[in-house]
């Protein structure tokens, strides 16, 4: 019974980590239409910037403080980046976005080769996160628990800015209709760089709370881009909601197939899972309530 606690907890870990990487999406390909998969290696950059301010600063518990907000706007700058120079030509033409995206993604990876070498590099945890916290059935990992804490106040956070902002009001009548936002004055080009900037931002966090669990190197966000893709699909494209029931559900499953298969037959299992679950429900969990004719 406690392997099949621990196993829970491990899903909900990896569900708090899914959803971390996800949320960005959801903003950007929800609003855009844009299919990012360079969003994995802002994920990428978010964890070396972790590295970069823990050679600074030294202290692992500061750095770790300093490191979220400074990944955030490593991950945003480079979403701002890449969508002056490229994806404002290329909204709502998905398959355009994600070729040019992975090429993007595939020049980020080389550039971090040339930066910090090919061999991947340690970021230590603050020494309250090395152990584990004793929750009665079982102990859990603290520096698991402190990504699920983090997960949720990201959740939190978001939701805040978009139903009690001005941004955040924007941003969804954007979504629902763009020309209809722009007969009332809104700037949906402005909109458009500030929900990317937020979107891409969230990858760099979740690329610091990475750092937690192991190495950084090159190739740290393919791991995760397809599984926080399924997490939007599933969840619904542009809904917050939806994407945290698919990333914590998603993540539960496959820990649950991985108790009694392996973990790459758990993964397979997990995607016709949600293939299936696509094929009776195309929409995700939630779908966009527009006032679009089109």
């Amino acid at each position: 019974m406690d392997a099949l606690f621990a196993q829970l907890f491990a899903g909900l870990s990896l569900g708090s980590v899914l959803l971390l990487a996800a949320l960005g999406l959801a903003l950007t390909f929800g609003q855009m239409g844009v299919i990012n998969m360079a969003h994995g290696e802002f994920m990428m950059a978010g964890a070396y910037t972790a590295f970069v301010v823990q050679s600074v600063v030294g202290d692992a518990g500061l750095s770790l403080f300093v490191s979220l907000p400074a990944g955030f706007l490593v991950g945003g700058a480079l979403g701002v980046l890449l969508e002056a120079t490229l994806l404002r030509r290329m909204y709502h033409r998905p398959l355009d976005t994600l070729l040019v995206t992975w090429g993007v993604a595939l020049i980020l990876q080389q550039l971090a080769r040339d930066i910090f070498g090919a061999p991947n590099v340690e970021v230590r945890a603050p020494g309250w996160l090395s152990g584990n916290v004793d929750l009665g059935l079982l102990q859990v990992s603290s520096a698991r628990l402190f990504i699920i804490v983090l997960s949720v106040a990201a959740v939190v956070g978001l939701g805040v800015l978009l139903k009690t902002s001005p941004l955040g009001r924007r941003i969804r009548g954007t979504v629902q209709s763009r020309d209809l936002a722009e007969t009332v004055g809104v700037s949906t080009r402005a909109t458009d760089r500030m929900t990317f900037f937020i979107g891409s931002g969230l990858a760099g966090v979740a690329g610091v709370a990475l750092t937690l669990l192991g190495s950084t190197g090159p190739t740290l966000g393919t791991n995760y881009i397809v599984d926080a893709f399924l997490v939007v699909v599933a969840g619904g494209i542009g809904q917050i909601k939806g994407c945290v029931i698919a990333a914590f559900g998603l993540g539960t499953l496959q820990a649950a197939f991985e108790y009694s298969t392996t973990a790459s037959l758990a993964k397979v299992a997990v995607l016709v899972v949600v293939v299936v679950f696509l094929q009776a429900r195309p929409q995700g969990i939630f779908s966009v309530k527009t006032r679009s004719l089109v």
